[in-house]
Protein backbone atom coordinates (compact mmCIF):
# COMPACT_ATOMS: atom_id res chain seq x y z
CA UNK A 1 0.00 0.00 0.00
CA UNK A 2 1.18 3.51 -0.82
CA UNK A 3 -0.11 6.25 1.40
CA UNK A 4 -0.52 9.23 -0.94
CA UNK A 5 0.85 12.64 -0.01
CA UNK A 6 -1.90 14.90 1.35
CA UNK A 7 0.01 17.98 2.52
CA UNK A 8 1.87 18.60 -0.75
CA UNK A 9 0.83 21.92 -2.24
CA UNK A 10 -0.55 23.08 1.11
CA UNK A 11 2.03 22.66 3.87
CA UNK A 12 4.98 22.41 1.50
CA UNK A 13 5.57 22.63 -2.31
CA UNK A 14 3.95 19.98 -4.48
CA UNK A 15 6.88 19.59 -6.88
CA UNK A 16 10.12 17.81 -6.06
CA UNK A 17 12.19 20.76 -7.31
CA UNK A 18 10.18 23.30 -5.34
CA UNK A 19 10.29 21.22 -2.18
CA UNK A 20 14.02 20.57 -2.49
CA UNK A 21 14.65 24.29 -3.01
CA UNK A 22 12.63 25.27 0.07
CA UNK A 23 14.31 22.68 2.29
CA UNK A 24 17.76 23.85 1.18
CA UNK A 25 16.77 27.40 2.10
CA UNK A 26 15.67 26.30 5.57
CA UNK A 27 18.33 23.84 6.70
CA UNK A 28 21.64 24.62 8.39
CA UNK A 29 24.02 22.83 6.06
CA UNK A 30 27.14 23.19 8.23
CA UNK A 31 25.55 22.65 11.63
CA UNK A 32 27.33 20.30 14.02
CA UNK A 33 25.37 17.06 14.42
CA UNK A 34 24.82 15.16 17.65
CA UNK A 35 23.37 11.84 18.73
CA UNK A 36 19.73 11.86 19.80
CA UNK A 37 17.19 9.41 21.18
CA UNK A 38 14.16 11.66 20.83
CA UNK A 39 13.02 14.80 19.09
CA UNK A 40 10.12 17.25 19.26
CA UNK A 41 9.47 18.81 15.84
CA UNK A 42 6.60 21.07 14.70
CA UNK A 43 4.22 20.26 11.83
CA UNK A 44 2.73 23.50 10.47
CA UNK A 45 3.25 24.83 6.96
CA UNK A 46 6.94 25.21 6.21
CA UNK A 47 6.65 29.01 5.86
CA UNK A 48 5.62 29.11 9.52
CA UNK A 49 7.38 26.26 11.33
CA UNK A 50 9.91 25.17 8.73
CA UNK A 51 12.86 26.98 10.31
CA UNK A 52 12.29 25.27 13.64
CA UNK A 53 11.87 21.84 12.04
CA UNK A 54 14.91 22.39 9.82
CA UNK A 55 16.99 23.40 12.83
CA UNK A 56 16.08 20.10 14.47
CA UNK A 57 16.93 17.91 11.50
CA UNK A 58 20.09 19.87 10.73
CA UNK A 59 21.59 19.30 14.17
CA UNK A 60 20.98 15.63 14.90
CA UNK A 61 22.41 12.40 13.53
CA UNK A 62 19.57 10.54 11.85
CA UNK A 63 19.08 6.81 12.27
CA UNK A 64 18.18 4.45 9.43
CA UNK A 65 14.71 3.99 10.93
CA UNK A 66 12.66 6.66 12.69
CA UNK A 67 9.49 6.21 14.77
CA UNK A 68 7.18 9.20 14.27
CA UNK A 69 4.25 9.91 16.59
CA UNK A 70 1.62 12.43 15.57
CA UNK A 71 -1.72 13.60 16.99
CA UNK A 72 -5.03 12.74 15.35
CA UNK A 73 -6.34 16.01 13.89
CA UNK A 74 -9.04 14.31 11.79
CA UNK A 75 -10.71 12.06 14.41
CA UNK A 76 -10.73 9.28 11.82
CA UNK A 77 -9.79 5.67 12.47
CA UNK A 78 -8.62 3.95 15.62
CA UNK A 79 -7.67 6.25 18.53
CA UNK A 80 -4.17 4.73 18.77
CA UNK A 81 -3.10 3.52 15.38
CA UNK A 82 0.00 2.11 13.73
CA UNK A 83 0.63 1.05 10.15
CA UNK A 84 3.05 -1.87 9.87
CA UNK A 85 3.56 -2.20 6.12
CA UNK A 86 3.61 -0.17 2.93
CA UNK A 87 5.17 3.11 1.84
CA UNK A 88 4.46 6.82 2.30
CA UNK A 89 4.66 9.12 -0.70
CA UNK A 90 6.11 12.63 -0.86
CA UNK A 91 7.24 14.65 -3.90
CA UNK A 92 10.78 13.44 -3.08
CA UNK A 93 9.82 9.77 -3.44
CA UNK A 94 8.47 6.98 -1.26
CA UNK A 95 9.43 6.18 2.33
CA UNK A 96 9.16 2.56 3.37
CA UNK A 97 7.71 1.41 6.68
CA UNK A 98 10.00 -0.74 8.82
CA UNK A 99 7.60 -3.67 9.18
CA UNK A 100 9.79 -5.62 11.60
CA UNK A 101 9.90 -2.81 14.13
CA UNK A 102 6.25 -1.82 13.65
CA UNK A 103 5.10 -5.37 14.33
CA UNK A 104 7.24 -5.63 17.47
CA UNK A 105 5.76 -2.38 18.79
CA UNK A 106 2.24 -3.51 17.95
CA UNK A 107 2.83 -6.80 19.75
CA UNK A 108 4.11 -5.01 22.86
CA UNK A 109 1.30 -2.44 23.10
CA UNK A 110 -2.03 -2.79 24.91
CA UNK A 111 -3.53 0.12 23.01
CA UNK A 112 -2.15 0.39 19.47
CA UNK A 113 -4.18 -1.07 16.62
CA UNK A 114 -3.28 -1.78 13.02
CA UNK A 115 -5.22 0.96 11.21
CA UNK A 116 -4.53 3.08 8.14
CA UNK A 117 -7.63 5.30 8.22
CA UNK A 118 -6.29 7.54 10.98
CA UNK A 119 -3.22 8.21 8.83
CA UNK A 120 -4.90 8.85 5.47
CA UNK A 121 -5.41 12.62 5.83
CA UNK A 122 -3.23 13.30 8.89
CA UNK A 123 -0.47 15.80 8.08
CA UNK A 124 1.55 15.76 11.30
CA UNK A 125 3.70 12.77 10.33
CA UNK A 126 3.87 13.52 6.63
CA UNK A 127 5.46 16.95 6.99
CA UNK A 128 8.45 15.43 8.80
CA UNK A 129 9.28 13.12 5.90
CA UNK A 130 10.80 15.54 3.35
CA UNK A 131 13.37 16.68 5.93
CA UNK A 132 14.24 13.06 6.67
CA UNK A 133 14.48 12.26 2.96
CA UNK A 134 16.74 15.23 2.32
CA UNK A 135 19.31 14.04 4.82
CA UNK A 136 18.85 10.27 4.48
CA UNK A 137 17.32 9.11 1.20
CA UNK A 138 16.75 5.49 2.31
CA UNK A 139 15.23 6.27 5.70
CA UNK A 140 12.45 4.00 6.98
CA UNK A 141 9.66 4.98 9.35
CA UNK A 142 7.12 3.60 11.80
CA UNK A 143 4.07 5.93 11.78
CA UNK A 144 1.91 6.11 14.91
CA UNK A 145 -1.11 8.37 15.49
CA UNK A 146 -2.46 8.92 19.01
CA UNK A 147 -5.63 10.62 20.23
CA UNK A 148 -6.57 12.16 23.58
CA UNK A 149 -6.00 9.83 26.54
CA UNK A 150 -4.64 9.64 30.08
CA UNK A 151 -1.01 9.44 31.13
CA UNK A 152 -1.14 5.66 31.65
CA UNK A 153 -2.10 5.10 28.01
CA UNK A 154 0.55 7.42 26.56
CA UNK A 155 3.16 5.96 28.90
CA UNK A 156 2.40 2.38 27.89
CA UNK A 157 2.56 3.24 24.20
CA UNK A 158 5.97 4.79 24.79
CA UNK A 159 7.21 1.77 26.68
CA UNK A 160 5.94 -0.51 23.89
CA UNK A 161 7.96 1.54 21.42
CA UNK A 162 11.05 1.14 23.58
CA UNK A 163 10.45 -2.61 23.89
CA UNK A 164 10.15 -2.95 20.12
CA UNK A 165 13.34 -0.97 19.59
CA UNK A 166 15.24 -3.10 22.10
CA UNK A 167 14.11 -6.28 20.36
CA UNK A 168 15.22 -4.94 17.01
CA UNK A 169 18.62 -4.16 18.50
CA UNK A 170 19.25 -0.98 16.52
CA UNK A 171 19.53 2.66 17.45
CA UNK A 172 16.22 4.31 16.51
CA UNK A 173 15.22 7.96 16.74
CA UNK A 174 11.74 8.65 18.17
CA UNK A 175 10.10 11.84 16.89
CA UNK A 176 7.06 13.51 18.45
CA UNK A 177 5.27 15.82 16.01
CA UNK A 178 3.55 18.72 17.76
CA UNK A 179 2.88 22.42 17.54
CA UNK A 180 2.67 24.37 20.79
CA UNK A 181 0.05 26.95 21.87
CA UNK A 182 -2.61 27.74 19.25
CA UNK A 183 -4.16 31.14 18.51
CA UNK A 184 -3.25 33.08 21.63
CA UNK A 185 -1.58 36.50 21.89
CA UNK A 186 2.21 36.29 21.62
CA UNK A 187 2.94 37.02 25.27
CA UNK A 188 0.45 34.46 26.59
CA UNK A 189 1.53 31.86 24.04
CA UNK A 190 5.17 32.18 25.06
CA UNK A 191 4.31 31.99 28.77
CA UNK A 192 2.22 28.83 28.32
CA UNK A 193 4.76 27.28 25.99
CA UNK A 194 7.55 27.94 28.48
CA UNK A 195 5.59 25.96 31.07
CA UNK A 196 5.21 23.02 28.68
CA UNK A 197 8.81 23.21 27.47
CA UNK A 198 10.10 23.23 31.04
CA UNK A 199 8.31 19.94 31.77
CA UNK A 200 9.64 18.39 28.55
CA UNK A 201 13.20 19.45 29.35
CA UNK A 202 12.78 17.68 32.69
CA UNK A 203 11.66 14.55 30.77
CA UNK A 204 8.51 14.62 32.88
CA UNK A 205 5.53 13.52 30.78
CA UNK A 206 3.21 13.32 33.76
CA UNK A 207 3.99 16.92 34.72
CA UNK A 208 3.53 18.01 31.11
CA UNK A 209 0.02 16.54 31.06
CA UNK A 210 -0.76 18.16 34.41
CA UNK A 211 0.34 21.58 33.12
CA UNK A 212 -1.58 21.13 29.86
CA UNK A 213 -4.73 20.63 31.91
CA UNK A 214 -4.05 23.17 34.66
CA UNK A 215 -3.13 26.06 32.39
CA UNK A 216 -5.28 25.06 29.40
CA UNK A 217 -2.24 24.92 27.10
CA UNK A 218 -3.46 24.33 23.55
CA UNK A 219 -0.58 22.08 22.47
CA UNK A 220 -1.96 19.68 19.87
CA UNK A 221 0.61 16.88 20.17
CA UNK A 222 1.13 16.49 23.88
CA UNK A 223 0.16 12.81 23.64
CA UNK A 224 2.92 12.07 21.11
CA UNK A 225 5.39 14.00 23.25
CA UNK A 226 4.47 12.10 26.42
CA UNK A 227 4.81 8.77 24.60
CA UNK A 228 8.14 9.85 23.11
CA UNK A 229 9.45 10.82 26.54
CA UNK A 230 8.38 7.49 28.02
CA UNK A 231 10.06 5.65 25.15
CA UNK A 232 13.38 7.44 25.31
CA UNK A 233 13.55 7.31 29.10
CA UNK A 234 13.17 3.53 28.85
CA UNK A 235 16.01 3.64 26.32
CA UNK A 236 18.27 5.53 28.71
CA UNK A 237 17.68 9.23 27.98
CA UNK A 238 19.34 11.54 30.49
CA UNK A 239 18.42 15.06 29.40
CA UNK A 240 16.92 17.39 26.82
CA UNK A 241 17.68 20.75 25.27
CA UNK A 242 15.65 23.39 23.48
CA UNK A 243 17.07 23.93 19.99
CA UNK A 244 14.75 26.65 18.73
CA UNK A 245 11.45 28.36 19.54
CA UNK A 246 9.40 30.69 17.34
CA UNK A 247 5.80 31.66 16.78
CA UNK A 248 3.82 32.21 13.59
CA UNK A 249 3.95 35.93 14.32
CA UNK A 250 7.50 36.07 12.98
CA UNK A 251 6.16 35.13 9.52
CA UNK A 252 2.71 36.71 9.54
CA UNK A 253 3.55 39.85 11.48
CA UNK A 254 0.35 39.31 13.48
CA UNK A 255 1.19 38.83 17.15
CA UNK A 256 -2.39 39.06 18.37
CA UNK A 257 -3.06 35.38 17.60
CA UNK A 258 -0.07 33.09 17.13
CA UNK A 259 0.89 29.42 17.07
CA UNK A 260 4.06 28.36 18.87
CA UNK A 261 6.72 26.01 17.49
CA UNK A 262 9.44 24.32 19.53
CA UNK A 263 12.31 22.07 18.56
CA UNK A 264 13.71 19.94 21.38
CA UNK A 265 16.36 17.21 21.29
CA UNK A 266 16.42 14.42 23.90
CA UNK A 267 19.65 12.51 24.53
Amino acid sequence: MIRKAQAAGQFYPASASGLDKQIKQLIEENAEREDALGLLSPHAGYIYSGKVAACCFSRIKLTKTVVILGPNHTSLGAPFSIVSSGRWQTPLGNVEINSSLAKEILKASKYLQEDSQAHTYEHSIEVQLPFLQHFLAEVKIVPIVVSIADFKTFDQIGKAIAEGIKKLGEKILVIASSDMTHYEPQQKAKANDNLAIEAILQLDGRELLERIRRFNITMCGYGPVISMLSAVKALGAKGARLLKYETSGKTSGDYSSVVGYAGIVVQ
